[in-house]
């Protein structure tokens, strides 16, 4: 792990950062909050979430941000690194009776300078559709609480889509609305539309079309967070049950899953290009997931507690040309990413659409991403091409087994897709904090998430046919494991609920769905700062800045190198918030 000033406190809270692209600052003009900036007491409240919207308008600060603290919800401009936070004028605040707001998210499809929608979900089960520019409220979805009666853990808006939304539920189960229809005065009742493993999808039989359009019940235990692939065209799903799902999500088909080292998983993300899914959670690791070859690839260990958030930085992938290959395979071109239309990411989308052509130069990339947890730390990770292909005869052995499944028929029901690739990967693999000038991914030669091949041939679960292996070193991964029982009074209980589930997690340990951690690549951070007093439950990447939150409501705004104005640097440390980011590094 990659530490700057070895001498200091390990509780001190860090205010800048350095990577190989220079110096992240912390802004404390930059930083939201309530109007009083109080802390908030955040005992027994849900996670503090921040959503942005850009909303084009012309005058260059079209961002805004909306966050939850609490029982209250806010929206204000954002300014960025730019100016100063202005905290006394929200555009719009809601303090809620009953419930709290839980996550929220706008549609960057229909959003105006006149108007923006924005749904809310609540700690009793409901969600809310309303525009925080005009300061309405359209409508109440579940408002009798007649669909489900339990938490909303996530809400978003179906990519490409000015009307369909799906929310999750921690009692497992997700629902895809359509705002234009009522959800009903009667509970609704279902039809099985199509049943698999650990998953089954129902349509709502009414004689009119009602919300909801379709119920998924997912796994066992609260469905703790879901993503849409950069196309629009795949689903992940973490769990409690410690299973990542990614199902294709038109044909409500299961491509692939993959089973945490250890309890539940709390997060999950894309890629830019569609390639890998990041997922954390109560293990306190970070996992790295290939959608193409549906089986971990390395594994991240740098927090000390669950990890609550992680998040690809498209802006900071890092693409070089180099030497030719043994062999490139052909993809088809990316599609354009979603909510990064910025002109970094729009530059980097068509370099790695570049990339994957036979008729250029081949280009290596390198994929960042970082972490935040309840450690109150976070973590920068590179994913290169030493910890994806660590040897290079079988770095062109994979490439070619890739590129030989996703243009032949499907493999996927004899799970040779998933466990070849798993068992030509001998010990030792290596433990590393991928350099900069480390070579990059051959990941460009695999078909992209637009391949229909791909979405075909693995539709069925691929993982059903595994075997189990010896159990090696099995106390020693156990130790390591249960040491983390300190975190939470609760951590048996996450046991007890993860030996429910349909498959057994002790059967999984050893196999493809689950490898035991000599049997990946182990990432370090490239850098694992303490920046907060409280939980952290925020992290975004923008062009110009990262912005962070933690339990208390602060939401931060850090500076990319380049980025901050000079204006920044004299800021007086009466400006910040009250007992908290006092160190310098």
């Amino acid at each position: 792990m990659a530490t700057e000033g070895g001498g200091k406190e390990m509780n001190e809270i860090k205010t800048q950062f350095t990577t190989r692209e220079g110096l992240y600052k912390l802004l404390p003009h930059s930083e939201y909050s309530r109007p009083n900036r109080v802390p908030f007491n955040s005992q027994g409240s849900n996670p503090v979430r921040v959503s942005f919207v850009n909303l084009n308008d012309q005058s260059g600060n079209g961002d805004r941000l909306c966050f939850n603290v609490g029982r209250e919800l806010y929206f204000y401009i954002y300014k960025g690194v730019r100016k100063a936070a202005d905290l006394s004028k929200p555009i719009d605040k809601r303090i809620y009776k009953g419930t709290q707001p839980t996550c929220h998210d706008f549609n960057h499809l229909t959003a105006t300078a006149e108007s923006v929608s924005l749904l809310v979900g609540f700690s009793a089960g409901q969600v809310q559709l309303i525009d925080p520019i005009k300061k309405e409220t359209s409508k109440l979805f579940n408002e009798e609480r007649l669909i489900d009666k339990s938490r909303v853990t996530c809400v978003k808006w179906v990519p490409g889509s000015e009307s369909l939304f799906l929310v999750a539920h921690s009692s497992g189960n997700m629902y895809l609305y359509n705002v234009e229809h009522t959800c009903g005065t009667t509970a609704p009742h279902y039809q099985l539309l199509k049943q698999g493993e650990s998953f089954a999808v129902h349509t709502c039989k009414s004689k009119s079309t009602r919300n909801p359009l379709l119920k998924w019940t997912v796994g066992e235990g609260a469905l703790n967070e879901f993503a849409f692939s950069p196309d629009g065209k795949f689903l992940a799903c973490v769990s409690q049950d410690g299973f990542l799902r990614v199902f294709n999500f038109d044909s409500v088909e299961l491509h692939g899953t993959m089973k945490s080292y250890f309890g539940g998983l709390l997060c999950v993300c894309w890629s830019p290009d569609g390639k890998y899914i990041v997922t954390g959670g109560e293990d306190d690791l970070v996992t790295v997931w290939s959608f193409l070859d549906c089986r971990v690839i390395a594994r991240g260990h740098g927090h000390k507690s669950w990890v609550s958030v992680v998040a690809f930085d498209p802006y900071t992938t890092s693409v070089e040309e180099s030497d030719p290959m043994e062999f490139s395979g052909s993809d088809e071109d990316f599609q354009d990413l979603l909510h990064f239309g910025r002109d970094r990411a729009n530059s980097t989308q068509s370099r790695l659409s570049k990339r994957n052509s036979t008729e250029s130069r081949p280009v290596s990339v390198t994929y960042r991403f970082g972490s935040v947890g309840q450690d109150t730390q976070l973590c920068l990770w590179d994913l290169t091409e030493d910890i994806l292909f660590p040897h290079q005869p079988l770095s062109r052995a994979r490439t070619h087994t890739n590129v030989m499944n996703a243009t032949s028929p499907p493999a996927g029901s004899t799970g040779n897709s998933v466990t070849t690739p798993s068992n030509s990967a001998p010990p030792p693999l290596p433990r590393s904090n991928s350099l900069p000038h480390s070579a990059v991914s051959n990941a460009g030669s695999k078909s992209s998430v637009a391949d229909g091949a791909v979405a075909s041939g693995v539709s069925k679960f691929a993982t059903l046919s595994l075997h189990d292996r010896k159990d090696r070193h099995h106390e020693k991964d156990h130790k390591r494991n249960h040491s983390m029982g300190h975190i939470s009074s609760k951590s048996s209980d996450k046991l007890n609920l993860v030996t429910k589930t349909k498959t057994d997690p002790a059967k999984t340990l050893g196999t493809p769905l689950c490898p035991r951690m000599e049997d990946v690549p182990l990432l370090e951070p490239l850098i694992c700062k303490k920046i907060a007093h409280e939980r952290l439950t925020v992290l975004i990447f923008l062009e110009d800045c990262i912005v962070t939150a933690c339990q208390e409501g602060f939401i931060c705004t850090w500076g990319r190198p380049g980025k901050v104005p000079a204006e920044h640097f004299s800021c007086s440390q009466e400006d910040r918030m009250q007992g908290v980011l006092q160190d310098q590094d």
